[in-house]
């Protein structure tokens, strides 16, 4: 049997016949269980049995369950107790090597934990290095290079769905998404200077003052005076590009379906706003549009605060100017600059003189009113948004056959059966990036980048495939990218109902082959719906629920460590050609989201990807962990050693040498 190294207490378990063994971390409510089963004689940490070099200062500490988080135990180094024999419980009758260093055998487990944790935040960065979202250099032209960071320089503390709406509506193309940025700091909103971009509503947090609220980016109104061939070009809308395979009738009615469903959103964000922002275009001057949508909201909604802004006037000088033409549509027109932001000062005061004031909650507790978010994510038409909609209840986002109709990363709060709440957020659809690059779209590759954003800031994935497409090269990617990003996730297999001649095998073998093709996703639970009609759509937020509580679970060391002892027991790590193996000294769960375990071992170098593999499988086996990644970080201890040996000699010889020179002189 393998050795497993857990504890470092010099001599034999008699000497500490009542010690309790526990966890540094454990709770108080585990103190009945049995945390560890130590074979006889006891095993020690040979490599760390002089840790002078590294922790100077370090105290050697075990923990009961009944006290406090951290109590000190005191070993007696002068106590003379028989050295154990170790050679039965090595296999190969290999003994631990012994320390060159004189004194008795230490741990600091607070010292171990935090380099635990240090490891787990080192390795989080580079991680984060190398999956580079691909458009910052978008982001920085949207910007100007400068980064806006008002947002976030305040808690959210205030329920998203207690703050007061505040809408942008207007024509297309007048410069709502670049408005809405600016308010909310950042580029959430695509911005391409092209008309129909937005469809959907599109929500962001903003600060002025004292004051906050939620700021909702619209579609283009259209009027019912334009004619349908105007319409398309308005919203740079064809009947063949990501509609291939759909009949024509079925092109043409989606088609002329659009441009009332993009109204439609904006009218149900101005319904649910206390304060309009109209938004015009100033160098293109007042059109026959603007002068509708006036009418429209005078007729309609005379009673909110409608502020009248003319956008695209840069210089304060020459906005006069181009906002006196305005003055006849009914409201007070105010000249201000998206871009360059010259006029919004006066636009937010205006807009906040208009909003009555939320209160922050009293007590707020991060951790209690967590939200997580769940991003909806897949190829373009696999029924992403069908599935967000049949989740609310209502038309959250629009719905269509054609290919690309969601754009932005929509989020939408959405309360559970239980009172649980979470974040849903709608993402376009990913396309292969050779695919992206030859259409020569900025708007899709912008669309692509912020579902992997969506990603990135998302607790669990919700990655959707189609029942008739089976699993694809592109959800294998899709895959590897959200394992890369540490994310739990769940495989929605939609449009379930297509599948002709089901029996109770379909599943079965459906299952086989999405495991046989997502390898990398065999840890994700597998769900089956037909969103269009609302079949299983809640078992969906059921499992990912469950998924995002067993991402946060964390396990007492000692729980850890048993189940890793048994493990090494079960099957030790292999030799090498000459002859060494590795050996596992100690086990530590360094954080949660995702579940991040380091390995405290002899050198890293001895366990190969196999035996890692290995050892992450009995975790899952007898720890859980369903539907989240783990992450097992191994740290090598024998370099760590030589330099505490080498900085132990070196004081030495520096002590040995003032005292000879205390001597001559």
């Amino acid at each position: 049997m393998s050795a497993l190294h857990l504890f470092s207490l010099h001599g034999s378990s008699s000497a500490f016949p009542n010690l309790p063994i526990a966890s540094p971390q454990c709770s108080p409510s585990s103190a009945s269980l049995p945390l560890l089963r130590l074979v006889s004689p006891p095993v020690i940490f040979p490599s760390l049995t002089s840790s002078a070099g590294k922790y100077p200062n370090q105290t050697c500490h075990t923990v009961s369950c009944a006290d406090s988080e951290a109590p000190e135990i005191e070993t007696s180094a002068g106590a003379e107790e028989e050295e154990p024999e170790l050679e039965d419980f090595y296999d190969d009758g290999e003994a631990p090597e012994e320390s060159d260093d004189e004194g008795a055998y230490s741990i600091d487990f607070e010292a171990l934990e935090r380099e635990a944790k240090d490891a787990a935040r080192e390795y989080s960065r580079s991680l984060s290095g190398e999956l580079k979202i691909e458009d910052e250099a978008f982001d920085k032209k949207e910007r100007g290079g400068k980064r806006n960071k008002r947002a976030t320089l305040k808690r959210n503390t205030i329920p998203d769905n207690l703050l007061s709406r505040v809408a942008i509506v207007g024509r297309p193309n007048v410069g709502k998404s670049a408005l809405f940025n600016r308010l909310v700091g950042g580029n959430k909103a695509i911005v391409v200077d092209e008309p129909g971009v937005t469809r959907d509503r599109l929500y962001g947090r903003s600060f002025w003052g004292e004051h906050e609220f939620m700021a909702v980016d619209t579609g283009g109104v259209l009027t019912i005076s334009t004619s349908q061939d105007d319409l398309m070009e308005d919203l740079a809308i064809t009947t063949t590009i990501g509609m291939d395979g759909i009949p024509l009738a079925t092109r043409e009615a989606a088609v002329a379906r659009m441009p009332s469903m993009i109204e439609r959103q904006a009218a149900m964000a101005v319904e649910e706003s206390f304060v309009i922002i109209f938004l015009v275009d100033g160098q293109a001057g007042l059109t026959a549009a603007d002068v509708e949508i006036a009418d429209w909201l005078r007729k309609n909604y005379s009673h909110k605060n409608i502020i009248l802004a003319v956008n695209k006037c840069e210089s304060p000088r020459r906005g006069i100017m181009q906002a006196a033409e305005f003055w006849s549509l009914g409201f007070t027109p105010l000249p201000v600059s998206a871009i360059s932001g010259t006029g919004t000062g006066e636009l937010l005061d205006i807009v906040c003189a208009g909003l009555e004031k939320i209160m922050e909650p009293e007590n707020f507790d991060d951790e209690e009113n967590y939200i997580p978010s769940i991003a909806i994510v897949g190829r373009p038409n696999v029924g992403k948004s069908s599935i967000l909609n049949a989740l609310v209840g209502e038309d959250r986002t629009i719905v269509s056959p054609i290919s690309g109709t969601t754009r932005d990363a929509i989020d939408t709060e959405f309360t559970g059966p239980d009172g649980q709440k979470f974040r849903l957020i709608d993402t376009a659809g990913i396309r292969r990036r050779a695919a992206v690059a030859s259409s020569g779209s900025t708007t899709e590759a912008l669309s692509v980048n912020r579902a992997f954003r969506a990603i990135r800031r998302s607790d669990v994935v919700a990655l959707v495939i189609e029942a008739m497409a089976c699993t694809t090269e592109q959800d294998y990617r899709i895959a590897e990218r959200i394992e890369a990003e540490g994310k739990g996730c769940l495989i929605v297999v939609n449009k379930w109902d297509t599948i002709p001649n089901k029996n109770q095998q379909t599943a079965t073998y459906y299952e086989q082959d999405v495991r046989e093709k997502l390898r990398i996703l065999h840890w994700a639970p597998i769900i089956y719906s037909t969103a269009i009609v609302g079949h299983s759509v809640e078992k969906i937020i059921v499992a990912a629920a469950a998924v995002e509580k067993e991402r946060s679970r964390r396990l007492s060391t000692a729980t850890l460590n048993q189940v890793v002892q048994e493990a090494v027991a079960f099957k030790a790590p292999p030799r090498t050609r000459g002859g060494k193996r590795g050996r596992v000294y100690y086990c530590t769960q360094a954080a949660v989201r995702p579940p991040t375990f380091v390995f405290f071992v002899n050198d890293a170098k001895l366990f190969p990807e196999t035996y890692r593999r290995y050892m992450e499988k009995q975790l899952r086996a007898d720890a859980g962990f369903s539907g989240t990644p783990i992450r097992l970080l191994w740290r090598s201890r024998r370099k760590m050693e030589k330099d505490g040996k080498a900085s132990a000699n070196a004081q030495r010889d520096v002590a040995a040498r003032d005292r000879t020179l205390a001597i001559a002189a």
